[in-house]
């Protein structure tokens, strides 16, 4: 059966289209299982009903023309309860209903399966038999359930495909086709999908020596050289769009061609004897396992930008053309995996929207997108990107969804969004210099997360009082190699002298477990339980001791420093961190360095931490909650896995419970707590979490005058009873419906993102 399978797979995979497609199944399924007759019943979405889009068996002219509601029949039976139905005599059955155009009624014996893809009913496959003495037994029934499984996917695709298309089951015109990814950048972007492919295929390279080796280095050589000057290229042009300061990452890709990196180690493999080309397949190659075994999603997507180096690199020895793209007006940029050198073939102001199958809101792709201002959404599954080609575009990058070919009203609809964030954003700027306090003066500090100078040079402009997380990975991310202490001293005096006098909270170096690096490989069973953050730091004190003491030499002068500890999880670690923090400071104090002790606290992001929060607080200053990862590891949901997005919620009541007893128990002991995460940049978890007693907020720079524009305007006396409410509440959706409709109450309404009940208002009001 596995082989059967197998070439069923491959078969319907090279089809032409869904019909083939379905053809095929019937006509295989049929042989396999030695049955009369085997067909495929289709959900329509446009009129919720069943159509049979395929038979092998019945009278081939009731294709297409037979259709049944949702809950009619034995296939509506088998649909609407979700599992297989298997009857020896189907007419006796009290749903049985009999079409005499399919001649089925020769015919008693019946097993439907469901056709099932991410919890959608996508249709019913069906078998049937002559002889009513046949049951089909459970090896035949597990056989349909398993064939079902394995094409739901290419189903869904080819369906898909269909659509966008333009054509609907019945070959009715289709519009409003909508797929759902993950936000990458934030914003409504309407335009015409540009599909960009990758230049040249590193998997496809076979395996061969070269006998003459400097030919094939002098080739390599030639090859690096032209990608570096399409690099410069592309920086210069984007230099009118982007502040100096963002550019900075595409000297992520120079230091990647620099002659002690990656060319050098490609080098290496050809004066092995090596051709060039397998030798760039072999190194790029294993830097991309390197970086994908990493547990931070930020840097998890520097796999991507090896990735497109290689291609790069590669196009160049193959002396492959690159294709000349025409770019509308307005281009929603399309591909299964964007990279930022991607974005820079876009002419100057025509690039309105991206669109990544690939990838998540850490990606180089979505930083550059934040900071140009271009809705992005990413991770999208099942789409047939090939077919977004030419066709106009709605990008939602608030709910990470985009609509292909859509209506004139869903276009106005979004239109009129586009026109309304713009002038949301225009009203805002006067709030830059105003404090965050609440109408009964209850102050909150309002900070930003960065890793980039962009991010520093953008939070400046909207009046963030402060950095709450700078993630130091990012000077350890560009080496191929540990940077010195020298190294780490400029980039950190950076950070903190663009914020001076106000606090700058760098994390320490947080890595380990399936987040390594390419020159720090770590292989575990279970990574994401792993050696990772502070276990690595403290098992390594040569990296911790290095890194706390360019931070305490950066901070010379400006005294602006904070530091803090990722990934606790026991008291004892952070007594060991303290000691070696205080041994260095002495130390620094001793070579002359006029600096002050800085303040030293941790991150709750583990569950064990919810429970210590006292302890924790009598050994630190402050403590700083990175409400991301601590909803992944109560909910066990990969938030930027597209396929359990779904499932990830800042508003789930174990979250929000667990937020209360961590404000409660730090003020308990009179110690500051602030948070970091995107619950905190979202306006009504803004609200929540000050009326749960949080200090400090810290988000993304863009999310600030929004938040400040509503906590000004509410009493926290409001906000705690707003939180009163919900926390009586035990369903994540309902408790965000709570608080969006208190805020629409309130008259913000403006300020909630265009979500699912807003898309389906606007269906309604169509149908109307």
């Amino acid at each position: 059966m596995l082989s059967i399978l197998r070439s069923l797979v491959q078969e319907v995979n090279s089809a032409r289209d869904l019909q083939e497609a379905l053809d095929v199944i019937v006509s295989r399924v049929q042989k396999a299982m030695g049955t009369e007759v085997c067909s495929v019943y289709l959900l329509d979405p446009a009129t919720n009903r069943y159509i049979l889009m395929a038979t092998e068996g019945l009278y081939r002219e009731a294709v297409g023309k037979v259709s049944l509601a949702y809950s009619e029949g034995l296939v509506g039976l088998v649909g609407s309860r979700e599992e297989p139905i298997n009857l020896e005599d189907a007419p006796s059955h009290p749903r049985y209903r009999y079409f005499p155009e399919t001649g089925e009624e020769r015919f008693r014996s019946f097993l439907g399966v469901p056709i099932i893809h991410h919890r959608r009913v996508l249709g019913v496959l069906v078998v049937q038999q002559r002889e009513s003495s046949r049951c089909f037994d459970e090896g035949e029934e597990a056989f349909l359930v398993t064939v079902s499984a394995q094409l739901a996917g290419v189903i869904a695709h080819s369906e898909a495909t269909g659509a966008i298309s333009g054509l609907s089951l019945t070959g009715e015109e289709a519009r409003d086709v909508s797929f759902s990814g993950v936000p990458g950048a934030p914003g409504v972007a309407i335009g015409e999908g540009v599909v960009v492919y990758p230049a040249a295929d590193l998997d496809v390279v076979p395996e061969k020596p070269t006998e003459d080796i400097e030919q094939e280095l002098e080739l390599f050589r030639e090859a690096v050289k032209a990608v570096r000057e399409d690099i410069e290229r592309v920086a210069k042009r984007l230099a009118s769009q982007l502040r100096p300061e963002e550019q900075a990452l595409f000297d992520v890709y120079l230091r990647m061609l620099g002659d002690e990196a990656m060319p050098g180690e490609v080098a290496n493999q050809i004066r092995e004897g090596v051709w060039a080309q397998g030798a760039l397949k072999q190194v790029v190659q294993q830097y991309i396992r390197h970086f994908e075994m990493m547990d931070d999603h930020y840097l998890q997507e520097r796999a991507v930008d090896v990735r497109d180096l290689g291609r790069r690199l590669l196009s160049h020895l193959q002396e492959g053309e690159q294709l000349h793209l025409e770019y509308p007006a307005r281009t929603v940029l399309v591909s299964e995996e964007l990279t930022p050198a991607m974005l820079g073939e876009v002419p100057k102001g025509q690039l309105v929207g991206l669109v990544s199958v690939k990838g998540s809101s850490n990606s180089h792709v979505a930083i550059l997108a934040r900071a140009m201002g271009v809705p992005t959404v990413m991770g999208l599954v099942d789409i047939p990107v090939n077919q977004l080609d030419g066709k106009e575009l709605v990008v939602d990058g608030f709910e990470g969804q985009i609509f292909a070919s859509p209506s004139d009203d869903l276009r106005a609809f979004y239109q009129a969004i586009c026109d309304e964030e713009d002038e949301l954003i225009r009203g805002l700027e006067v709030l830059r210099d105003k404090p965050c306090e609440t109408t009964d003066h209850h102050r909150v500090s309002l900070l930003v997360n960065t890793g980039l100078m962009t991010d520093v040079v953008r939070s400046l402009s909207h009046g963030a009082e402060g950095i709450g997380l700078y993630r130091t990975e990012v000077p350890f991310m560009i080496k191929d190699r540990f940077p010195s202490e020298q190294e780490q001293r400029e980039y950190y005096r950076e950070q903190l002298e663009a914020f001076a006098p106000s606090p700058v909270t760098m994390r320490t170096l947080d890595i380990g477990g399936d987040k390594s690096l390419t020159y720090f490989p770590i292989q575990e069973e279970n990574p994401f339980l792993g050696w990772r953050g502070i276990r690595v730091t403290l098992d390594h004190p040569e990296i911790f001791l290095v890194q706390v003491r360019a931070m305490l030499k950066a901070s010379e002068g400006l005294n602006n420093l904070q530091i803090m500890l990722p990934m606790i999880s026991n008291i004892s670690e952070v007594e060991e961190s303290l000691h070696l923090i205080y041994r260095v400071y002495h130390e620094v104090r001793e070579e002359g360095y006029d600096i002050h002790m800085p303040k030293v606290g941790v991150m709750v992001e583990i569950p064990a931490a919810v429970y210590q929060i006292r302890e924790l607080a009598d050994r630190v200053d402050f403590l700083s909650v990175g409400s991301n990862d601590l909803t992944q590891y109560l909910l066990a949901v990969d938030r930027n896995n597209p396929r359990v997005a779904q499932l990830y919620h800042s508003y789930h009541p174990a979250v929000l419970q667990a937020l209360v007893r961590i404000a409660q128990d730090a003020h308990v002991v009179g110690k500051p707590v602030g948070i970091c995460g995107e619950l905190a940049g979202d306006p009504g978890g803004a609200l929540l979490l000050m009326a749960m007693g949080y200090d400090s907020l810290s988000m993304n720079a863009a999310s600030l005058p929004k938040v400040k524009s509503v906590i000004r305007s509410v009493s926290r006396e409001w906000a705690m009873q707003l939180l009163e409410d919900v926390l009586l509440l035990d369903s994540p959706h309902v408790i965000k419906s709570c608080v969006d409709l208190a805020l629409r109450n309130a008259g913000f309404g403006r300020y909630l993102r265009p979500g699912k009940s807003t898309t389906i208002a606007f269906a309604e009001k169509a149908l109307s």
